[in-house]
């Protein structure tokens, strides 16, 4: 017999640009690439650029569509990522999405007296330390910028803290080429050497130029130091409407785009083949405030559409999800949270990040992650879908049961009820006496009720102590090396 209904299971997504508008965004990214250029600050780059046929006047460098094309045909189509022990956990391609932490604020709500205090070291390693206990954040990102330490060695404090509390996949920031040098090198002690590193790369590196179009000379080098160790990286380009980008959002993902296309040449260039996906974040304005909304639609939406771009090129994707501008854990947190994290994996976007975000970025939340790991379990249930096949249709199910019988004693229920159905961690279900007894607690209650276990109680797998004297000397040589320039 054919059967026309094969397909048992499909994926819940959304599509926001038709294939035409698509091609228009590509067209009009190629146009800023090759009439309006770039400004890069980096002599050799500009030197590389040009022998491949860019046209260069100054600092302006005017990149032309067949140039693109030929970076294009080198790039990988996907990676996979690789924890800390070597397992297989992300495959980056396709609508495939992964969840990560928030990064890079100044500031930190403590996980335990709900003060905002400048981040410190040792919040980076709770934050870390908690996204490893959530199961439904599948990476880490260092939970802020560290204030408590010089800057030029951040990065070396920040990776330490978050390798040593957690075996998930780590995306890193690296504030100097030498800091990126010394994080790959931190990376590789983990790993067991660099060959090892390679083959199986936990850590993607993140570098972020200015918008609009400006390459920094130590942003390429930072770039350069990862596609030169061919491990991968996924750019962050970030495009406020109407202040770094056009308002409208077609133009917004247009300069985006071709914004990350230039990341891509520049690695390419520098090592045909190395792993670079096509990344950008959007942020909106606020015309009234003057501020840097990180939890608007507008972002879901500019960065759904980019990602259909991306797709279309068969390339990573970058996401932020799970962030709000709330300052306390409320009701706008939650519904912020909960919209961006379900917008971003119906639109398939592959690394979402940003999950703990609160206060326009500025401050990075332990509970807001534990508030998005909710959202995002609840998510990921939505969106794979529901299985059609003779099983799950239990039509033998229902003729035994009849007309007003009951499932609860029936076999196919205890089979099935524990895949089919989500359960809620923190989300209440009780009746409303039950909660009463039970403390009548709010979910910010009980949010910091999960987060004080965790810090209290949860330790994660421990590095042999090899490996973390080996983490400390390498830090300790950074030190050394960063302070004397």
């Amino acid at each position: 017999m054919i059967q026309t209904g094969s397909i048992e299971k499909r994926s819940v997504s959304l599509r926001v640009l038709s294939d035409d508008q698509i091609e228009e965004i590509k067209r009009a990214a190629f146009e800023v690439m090759s009439k309006v250029g770039f400004r890069v600050h980096h002599e050799g780059a500009r030197k590389m650029l040009k022998q491949a046929g860019a046209t260069v006047s100054g600092e302006i460098v005017k990149v032309p569509e067949s140039l693109v094309n030929a970076c294009l045909s080198t790039v990988p189509k996907g990676w996979t990522i690789y924890d800390r022990d070597g397992n297989r956990a992300m495959e980056v391609e396709s609508r495939k999405s992964y969840y990560g932490t928030s990064t890079a604020s100044p500031n930190t709500k403590d996980a335990l007296s709900g003060e905002i205090h400048p981040t410190r070291v040792a919040d980076i390693a709770i934050g870390a330390k908690v996204a490893d206990a959530l199961m439904n954040i599948d990476w880490v990102m260092p939970m802020g910028s560290v204030q408590d330490v010089p800057p030029t060695v951040a990065d070396l404090f920040e990776f330490e803290a978050v390798v040593t509390n957690t075996t998930k996949p780590i995306v890193f920031l690296g504030y100097t080429p030498r800091g990126v040098e010394l994080v790959f090198e931190m990376a590789a002690a983990v790993a067991g050497g660099i060959e090892k590193l390679q083959e199986r790369p936990f850590v993607i590196f993140y570098p972020e130029p200015i918008s609009p179009l400006v390459w920094p000379a130590d942003v390429i080098d930072r770039l350069f130091v990862c596609a030169d160790l061919s491990l991968p990286q996924i750019q962050g380009p970030t495009i406020q409407f109407g202040a770094t980008g056009p308002v409208t959002l077609a133009g917004a993902v247009a300069q985006a785009t071709a914004e990350a296309m230039m990341c891509l040449i520049l690695a390419q260039l520098r090592k045909p083949g190395c792993p670079i996906g096509l990344g950008c974040n959007f942020g909106l304005f606020d015309m009234a405030a003057g501020l840097l909304s990180i939890a608007a639609p507008e972002t879901s939406l500019a960065l759904a559409a980019q990602a259909e771009v991306a797709q279309s090129f068969q390339l990573p994707t970058w996401g932020l999800a799970g962030a709000t501008d709330a300052k306390v854990l409320d009701a706008q947190a939650g519904s912020e949270s909960a919209f961006s994290i379900l917008a971003q994996g119906l639109a398939g976007l592959n690394l979402i990040h940003d999950v703990g975000y609160m206060s326009n970025g500025m401050v990075c939340s332990a509970a807001q992650l534990i508030l998005g790991d909710e959202n995002i379990g609840m998510a990921k249930h939505f969106i794979r879908g529901i299985e059609v096949n003779h099983e799950t249709l239990a039509r033998d199910v229902i003729e035994k049961v009849g007309p007003g019988g009951h499932f609860l004693d029936q076999d196919h229920t205890y089979n099935h009820f524990k895949n089919e159905l989500w359960v809620p961690r923190l989300m209440t279900r009780s009746a409303y006496t039950d909660w009463q007894d039970q403390g009548a607690k709010d979910m910010a209650a009980r949010i910091q009720e999960k987060l004080e276990d965790i810090v209290k109680h949860y330790e994660a797998p421990a590095l042999p102590d090899k490996t973390l004297s080996a983490l400390k000397s390498i830090r300790k040589k950074g030190e050394n090396d960063l302070s004397k320039k």
